[in-house]
């Protein structure tokens, strides 16, 4: 039995917002015969359009503006108002979202889409498993630009196209018009099926070698490395998010502070014996922060209890963790009471000298100059740490990657089968680990700073949590959650 339709009789309307008029029409669709009137939101049978539209907020319908065709079951044309708006087009493609995926939200999306592209899209069949759309656009380069924007949402092409391939003209070049990946699960149709890509990430290539499709760098392609170019024959692997979301998916998107710590604490406690469960790994991405607010102790306690298997951050936490065992203080400041210490100044310089006459931290402490600490219980448990250096690093320490490609390549490598990723008041580790992850994976991000936890949830994913506290505060409590 085919899906039954959420929308039963014919309508054609220009959409207008309270934003500007859409070039999207919802068109030629099966729909209950609707009731509009002046002021009021078009409903379709129980259906609200500003439900559908939700991502782009409320929609006013004002006949005046709307072309409204209702027809009889028999076709007869019972009444129409206002004038086609319908675009001379040179360009015209089916595309289609099946079950499984978020409709409503995917066709706001089309129709914002749309208007940004100057384009048209109409719907051809809305049901609550199948949404049909024909794009039509001015010229065939604008058309290919909405289509190109479109699959990218997570719509596909009926019948779909062969992977085009061009060879890498040099090393580390692409050919013009490189398919440029998002960090979302993509599919490509190659040998006569789809193919899932390997090494999912965004701001990659796919390159094709031995019937493997892996993301890849543009530094690492090969000369005469088959590359995949243009939009044909890709597409992503989008899910429900109301059916797929974390267990605390009321904070997915979504940034406020006006939530109780434990609550959110739990939460990710959750996501992380999940990650356990399913033999994937817990990485973490914090920053200094979390030594000046005393989490450090709460995450070192982490760690001696198996739950971190790998610690990507930079010089400064770990200069500053080691600073703090050996002259108590953080960035001069004394861990203890908060006061300023005489000369403390120069602590984080006199730890960095340490541990660079010791040769390592994990020479350090085998040689007993470092006792305690984070980083002591990294190398007790064997933990991987990577720290990526920059330009603003003092020292840095010996253990300091200094080469950013190769630093990031070790990133990378320990964010392989990762199931949960928790990044600590550190923005700029924090986005670079976005970047390198699949949309699939959870990431948390805490920050005191709102704008902070916006920048990583921009990402895009669904599985983007923001947390807005005190770093301290909730280590400890995912600490209590995990450990005690």
């Amino acid at each position: 039995m085919p899906p039954s339709p959420i929308f039963s009789s014919m309508v054609k309307v220009p959409i207008r917002s309270s934003r500007g008029t859409c070039s999207g029409r919802v068109s030629s669709c099966e729909l209950p015969a609707p009731v509009v009137s002046p002021g009021e939101c078009l409903r379709l049978g129980s259906k609200k359009i500003p439900f559908l539209m939700e991502a782009m907020g409320p929609l006013a319908w004002q006949p005046s503006h709307a072309i409204l065709r209702l027809r009889q079951g028999d076709g007869t044309r019972v009444g129409s108002t206002g004038n086609s708006l319908t675009m001379s087009s040179t360009f015209e493609k089916n595309l289609f979202a099946g079950s499984g995926k978020d409709l409503p939200s995917l066709l706001a999306a089309a129709m914002k889409a749309a208007e940004a592209q100057q384009g048209e899209i109409e719907v051809l069949r809305l049901t609550d498993s199948d949404l049909q759309l024909k794009v039509r656009a001015p010229e065939p380069s604008a058309g290919d630009a909405l289509v190109s924007s479109l699959v990218s949402l997570g719509f596909e092409e009926p019948q779909p196209p062969v992977a085009r391939w061009q060879d890498a003209p040099v090393a580390g070049v692409a050919p013009t018009g490189f398919y440029s990946t998002t960090h979302h699960e993509t599919e490509v149709f190659e040998a006569g099926k789809w193919q899932p890509l390997q090494k999912q990430r965004m701001d990659a290539c796919v390159t094709h070698s031995s019937g493997v499709l892996t993301c890849t760098q543009l530094r690492d392609l090969i000369a005469g490395e088959a590359v995949l170019v243009g939009n044909e024959g890709v597409r992503l692997v989008t899910r429900e998010k109301r059916e797929e979301a974390p267990a605390f998916a009321f904070m997915v998107n979504e940034v406020s502070s006006e939530r109780r710590v434990e609550i959110q604490a739990r939460g990710v406690a959750d996501l992380a014996r999940a990650a356990r469960q399913a033999g994937k790994k817990v990485v973490w991405v914090p920053g200094p922060v979390v030594v000046h607010t005393g989490a450090s102790s709460d995450l070192a306690q982490l760690a001696h209890a198996g739950w971190v298997d790998a610690v990507l951050s930079g010089n400064a936490l770990a200069v500053h963790d080691i600073e703090a065992q050996l002259h108590g203080t953080s960035l001069g400041v004394s861990i203890s009471d908060g006061s300023a210490v005489e000369q403390g100044h120069s602590h984080h310089m006199r730890a960095i000298n340490r541990i660079c006459a010791e040769g390592s931290i994990e020479a350090a402490v085998a040689s007993g100059v470092l006792e305690g600490g984070l980083m002591h219980a990294l190398v007790k448990n064997q933990v991987p740490f990577v720290l990526a250096g920059s330009i603003r690093d003092d020292g840095p320490l010996p253990d300091t990657q200094m080469d950013l490609i190769e630093a990031q390549e070790r990133y990378s490598e320990h964010l392989q089968d990762a199931g949960l990723v928790i990044v600590l008041a550190s923005m700029l580790h924090g986005i670079g680990v976005g970047n390198m992850l699949s949309a699939k994976v959870p990431l948390v991000c805490v920050d005191i700073h709102p704008a902070v936890v916006t920048k990583l949830a921009d990402r895009g994913s669904a599985q983007t949590l923001g947390i807005v506290t005190d770093v301290g505060l909730f280590v400890r409590r995912l600490r209590e959650e995990l450990v005690d």
